[in-house]
């Protein structure tokens, strides 16, 4: 063990690896008949999860082992770097679209998405601004006001495209950020009424958003249109009971769930795995929260403690809203869940950002 580090946080270690397992088996039972229908390989998606797993993994152990102090160093190339890609995704002909959002960059056989970096780049910044400003963020003109400002930048950047479900989890993470800094309440009061009208704003713009929030209200208003996903999802959740139907019993799985590997996939587990399947999901993630709290508290620094409650509030957030969504309690938005839902760029980013939890963790009081 290297000189002045203790051991990293293993609990920390074994909830992430335990929830990765777990999302692995329930990739490939919810997508072995999508899989088998598109591609005539059942693993097709496992392989590619597998895949950006192990990817995942190294990034995460080869973060664990780089001081933390590095993100601060590097955290104003990394934003500009992250602004770059969100301009060059929105180039047509560049960008690829997928589910009505230009996101994607392709490279090779794969693609990566920029957004989902940028929360972490975001992240960075923002600790480091934090962490040298502190006693300026009671002042709306030179504390708040400038860091948000760069937040709400990156938000309109990536609405462009759009995706508001990244974009929200990226600005709540740094809201949390910023109030935990010691903002003073009274602004978050005043920003809170202008973000709610913008909220308004953003969703009259798209009649998209609107019907989303219509099928959230009365799913049945629209049950084959924008309500089918959600009617999808809870006759999923429902006939799971305590138990479940059994790995790999799922009937929504069979098309009548669109991409059940990505977004849903809770509703999958839940249907196969029951309550209990569920709430051993939920309370991994809840040790992962309590961990990286307690990291966040030992942290030897501003910006180490910055950095974690970034990382973690980045995590909580991103849970909360996509159970939220499966279970019909929050309006639908593209996002994943983490390490259990599918997808390259989001597994990459979320093992990494684990990584330097882990670092952190190694530092701490």
């Amino acid at each position: 063990m290297d000189k002045g580090r203790r051991a990293p946080d293993y609990l920390l270690m074994l909830t992430t690896f335990s929830l990765l397992a777990i999302g692995l088996l329930m990739v490939y039972s919810a997508s072995e008949a999508w899989a088998s229908y598109r591609f005539d390989d059942s693993l097709f998606f496992l392989k590619r999860q597998m895949f950006f797993a192990g990817l995942g993994i190294v990034a995460m152990l080869f973060m664990m082992r780089i001081d933390y102090w590095t993100w601060r160093t590097w955290s104003k190339v990394l934003l500009v770097i992250c602004f770059i890609l969100l301009v060059i995704v929105l180039i047509p002909g560049v960008g690829l679209v997928r589910g009505g959002a230009r996101s994607w960059l392709g490279i090779g056989a794969f693609s990566i998405q920029p957004s989902e970096f940028m929360k972490m780049a975001m992240i960075a910044f923002l600790a480091s601004y934090l962490s040298r400003n502190q006693k300026k963020i009671t002042s709306f003109k030179k504390g708040l006001l400038p860091s948000l400002s760069l937040v709400m930048l990156a938000f309109g950047m990536i609405m462009l495209q759009p995706d508001l479900g990244t974009g929200a989890v990226m600005v709540g993470t740094c809201v949390v950020m910023i109030f935990i800094a010691g903002a003073r309440i009274s602004h978050f009061m005043w920003l809170g009424m202008v973000g709610i009208a913008g909220f308004i704003a953003l969703i009259a713009s798209a009649p998209y958003r609107i019907k989303r929030i219509t099928s959230f209200l009365d799913p049945w208003s629209d049950p084959l249109g924008s309500g089918f996903q959600i009617i999808q999802s809870l006759y999923a959740v429902g006939p799971g009971g305590l138990m479940g139907q059994g790995l790999g019993e799922s009937r929504q799985k069979y098309f009548y769930l669109p991409e059940p590997q990505t977004d849903f996939i809770f509703a999958i587990l839940a249907e196969e795995l029951g309550f209990i399947g569920g709430t051993i999901v939920i309370c991994l993630f809840g040790i992962l929260l309590w961990r990286g709290i307690k990291v966040a508290l030992a942290a030897p620094d501003l910006f180490g403690s910055f950095l974690a409650i970034g990382i973690i509030s980045m995590v909580a957030i991103q849970v909360m809203i996509n159970i939220g969504v499966v279970t019909g309690l929050m309006p639908v938005t593209g996002i994943t869940l983490p390490l259990l839902s599918y997808g390259g760029s989001s597994l990459t980013l979320m093992l990494l950002s684990i990584g330097v939890l882990l670092n952190i963790s190694r530092h701490s009081r």
